[in-house]
């Protein structure tokens, strides 16, 4: 019989406002059960602190340079998180799924590199830590990313969600997830498609008091700029980076917005995010010959109600857009239960990530385990 595992996945994503956790039973393989999704928002110091490290690492070499700034910031992430552990009071036997913070991702050059201390964490907490799920996959030839289509499989398993579906997840970057048929991971299919957040949040973090455009209020308050919008879908076509597989928040930018009143940035760049997203969308799904007429939509984008409506104008009339949520699944939350369960799957030496999911070459186990 197999066993039963409880986990906690706490997930950090792009937008680095704080910490989704979700605490899941599951054997790792083909059951789980959601026992608790909470959110935890970072202190407003320390939201800042990663905004402005971002910022300053675009290349590989802002990694050592900015080291002093990397280690003092991964301390203050490392103890918000056995803050938040503490206050869940999970059992001993609780496993701790610690995806961290991503500050700077390039597979290209073997390296995706998150903030969060598992050493630390361990010694804080007396728990076992999974941590650095990306690596392996990198050094295997794959793109570090997007990890979660196996649990995607399992949700579509777990809800008797019609196949073949497409998950698409708007984060701060843009990811699809393909599932064919409820038990073979080798036969999914998933990929980074664009921007997701990033650009939208980054242009209203730094031209209002605001995080993000919430529902899409300020871009349904503004009007596209069409020359810049055009222009922007030009320099887009003919980027340097086309055959990328696996995206950064720091492959796109918002420089072409410039000048532009808050309302007409966010609109204009509403548009833009939108129109790469159904484009790379329609792209995707044509190169099945099963025909994907559903598309479940999960992460905070799907709450952006302009970004939605702009991006079902950018798909074929037969394609369904809805949001995960109208399955009694909360779209918040699939990042942190997914970590949760390729946590399970790292402790039992299972893969979590695949050939057609992140063009690794072989199937390949994921995080490293801290228990000592």
């Amino acid at each position: 019989m197999q066993k039963n595992w409880i986990c906690l996945g706490l997930m950090s994503g792009t937008s680095g406002d704080g910490v989704d956790a979700s605490i899941i039973k599951t054997n790792g393989i083909n059951q789980y059960e959601v026992l608790q999704d909470k959110y935890f928002e970072y202190d407003p110091d320390v939201y800042k602190d990663i905004h402005n490290l971002k910022d300053k690492i675009q290349k590989i070499e802002h990694l050592e340079k900015f080291n002093k700034e990397i280690e003092n910031l991964e301390r203050k992430i490392t103890l918000f998180h056995a803050e938040v552990i503490k206050k869940l009071n999970i059992s001993s036997e609780t496993v701790i799924g610690f995806h961290g913070q991503t500050i700077y991702h390039n597979p290209k050059e073997k390296i995706s590199r998150q903030l969060g201390n598992g050493k630390l964490l361990h010694q804080l907490t007396k728990k076992k830590i999974v941590l650095n799920f990306r690596n392996n996959d990198i050094l295997n030839g794959g793109q570090g990313a997007p990890l979660t289509p196996i649990f995607h499989q399992l949700i579509a398993v777990k809800n008797k969600i019609k196949l073949p579906v497409c998950f698409l997840n708007i984060g701060g970057i843009s990811n699809i997830t393909i599932v064919k048929n409820m038990n073979k991971p080798s036969e999914l299919f998933s990929k980074d498609i664009g921007p997701g957040n990033c650009l939208i949040d980054t242009w209203i973090r730094n031209n209002s008091k605001e995080k993000f455009d919430r529902g899409g209020c300020f871009a349904s308050s503004g009007k596209t700029n069409e020359v810049i919008f055009e222009q922007a879908q030009e320099l887009y076509v003919n980027r340097n980076n086309k055959k990328k597989l696996s995206f950064d928040i720091n492959d796109f930018d918002i420089s072409f917005a410039r000048g532009l009143s808050l309302e007409d940035g966010a609109a204009t760049l509403t548009d833009f995010t939108a129109s790469i997203i159904g484009e790379e969308l329609s792209i995707s799904l044509k190169i099945f010959k099963e025909s994907v007429s559903d598309i479940l939509v999960c992460g905070g984008g799907r709450k952006n109600k302009v970004l939605i409506k702009k991006i079902k104008e950018n798909l074929p009339q037969n394609i369904n857009l809805k949001s995960i949520d109208s399955y009694q699944i909360d779209g918040d939350f699939i990042e942190s239960q997914a970590f949760a369960f390729l946590a399970i799957r790292s402790v039992l030496q299972l893969p979590i990530s695949f050939p057609n999911t992140t063009r690794c070459v072989k199937p390949c186990i994921g995080g490293e385990l801290i228990e000592n």
